[in-house]
């Protein structure tokens, strides 16, 4: 399950023509299996049951997501998240948004863990990665979408 609704889609290497560069395609899932481990800092087994796959399961999602984004920096290639085996939180479950394996269901998740009542537990707190600034987490929302109050910058778990 992914509880996060990710917006960009494309990442690449920069000033480099489109096309002139190979492409890693890196799974809806596998981006929540890094989010969930390194912004939210979720044990292996809590993002886990988030996710709602077993401990094994994601630690395989985890090491190959690295090891896409690893090549795609190494090698300069760009970065297109799509397909992945998974299901968007609070969806209906109807229908996939395409066809064929490896095309997920989204329905518009909140960035929310419903196995931890929220992403990465209602305490805590959040901290901007670009100059540091802290702030009390907020229950029910995920620290990704609330903005550093001095530089604007999307916040973190810490």
């Amino acid at each position: 399950m992914v509880n996060f609704e990710h917006q960009l889609r494309n990442f690449k290497p920069e000033n480099l023509e489109e096309g002139s560069f190979a492409e890693i395609v890196l799974a809806f899932d596998e981006l929540e299996a890094m989010r969930l481990s390194f912004l939210e800092n979720l044990s292996q087994i809590d993002a886990a049951s988030c996710m709602d796959v077993h401990q094994s399961t994601f630690q395989r999602m985890l090491k190959r997501a690295l090891e896409k984004v690893t090549e795609a920096f190494v090698y300069g290639k760009s970065v297109k998240i799509e397909g992945g085996d998974y299901r968007m939180a609070g969806g209906d479950g109807s229908g996939p948004i395409g066809k064929g394996p490896g095309v997920g269901r989204s329905r518009g998740g909140r960035g929310q863990c419903r196995s931890r009542g929220g992403t990465g537990g209602p305490e805590g707190e959040c901290i901007c990665p670009e100059c540091g600034y802290e702030a009390l987490h907020m229950p029910g929302v995920p620290c990704i979408e609330m903005k550093c109050e001095k530089c604007g910058t999307s916040m973190v778990r810490k």
